[in-house]
């Protein structure tokens, strides 16, 4: 015993010093993460920098974006033709782009819960295709859904041609996966425990559905709407190709067309802010909006996902 105590005791000494000869230091593995932090604010650097320019030189006194004149609200309010307030055109962006936000939320979103409430009661092989079909909105580059809607309306579909009617029914196409995919994460969740116990009591489907089902689902469809109405106020691809004048040019593509012709200036700085503003104050709404819904609950969605997934 003593022989292979002696043996142990020898191995342990030999591995000791072997360990010590590694060609780096050992490290704390829980130490703070200087690089990533680091690579973190420069990416956010990088990237709100050029933006927080932009948003600068809109209050630009003279015309330069280049050279600070002085702050002023000349792009907004006080210049009596290039301002917001002031040009036609500008005006007439941002109300085509409220318009096409405002017109495809209602009516995605009703058509995208009816989706997830059929799928979600209705189980099979076909249904399972038309769910997969459903996501293909999220794979399918936007610009061949763009150019494709571009030939359905002046080819198949020619008394509907361009303009405000086809924009709409593009963005409503593209946009009403949103609210069936995050309205049948919300079934998944609740499972339809509450749905039965309804009808125990009484209540015909469509009660049911009335009293319980959609205040259940609010929170997804408020979420829903929220979404797709931003995405409609940054949207460029699908109205680029289906725009035809100005009465139905909305904000993305005004900027674009103008900057691109070299007319660009700071009420393009300006069109741009109010395009951003907009953007943020829809998702400080959605944010406080679904935790107010919400308040309460608790529970992890990866369930939802994994049924939305088809495992």
């Amino acid at each position: 015993m003593t022989t292979a105590a002696g043996t142990a005791t020898s191995a342990v000494a030999t591995a000791t010093p072997a360990r010590s000869r590694l060609p780096w230091p050992k490290r704390n593995p829980w130490r703070h993460p200087w690089f990533l932090e680091g690579f973190t604010w420069l990416y956010l650097i990088w990237s709100l920098v050029p933006i927080a320019l932009a948003v600068l030189f809109s209050f630009n006194n003279g015309k330069s974006q280049a050279v600070w004149q002085g702050f002023s609200w000349r792009w907004y309010i006080t210049d009596p033709l290039n301002s917001v307030a002031h040009s036609t055109d500008l005006q007439l962006a941002i109300l085509q782009t409220l318009k096409l936000s405002a017109y495809t939320t209602l009516i995605a979103i009703p058509l995208g819960v009816t989706f997830a409430l059929g799928i979600h009661r209705w189980r099979s092989v076909v249904s399972a295709s038309f769910n997969f079909v459903m996501l293909l909105s999220f794979v399918i580059p936007e610009l061949i859904f763009g150019v494709a809607m571009f030939f359905v309306y002046t080819t198949l579909f020619k008394p509907i041609g361009l303009g405000t009617l086809a924009e709409t029914l593009a963005l409503v196409t593209w946009n009403v996966s949103w609210p069936a995919i995050i309205v049948q994460a919300r079934l998944a969740t609740i499972g339809n425990q509450y749905s039965e116990a309804a009808a125990d009591l009484g209540c015909s489907p469509f009660a049911a559905m009335r009293r319980v089902m959609l205040p259940l689902l609010a929170p997804a469809i408020f979420a829903s709407a929220v979404l797709v109405f931003s995405s409609v106020i940054d949207d460029f691809v699908i109205v680029d190709l289906l725009s035809t004048t100005a009465a139905n040019t909305p904000m993305s593509v005004y900027i674009y067309s103008q900057q691109h012709g070299g007319n660009g200036g700071p009420a393009l700085n300006a069109l741009g802010t109010i395009m951003l503003v907009m953007s943020f104050i829809i998702a400080i709404v959605g944010y406080i909006g679904y935790r107010a819904m919400t308040r309460g609950e608790r529970g992890s969605t990866t369930a939802a996902l994994t049924t939305i997934a088809g495992a």
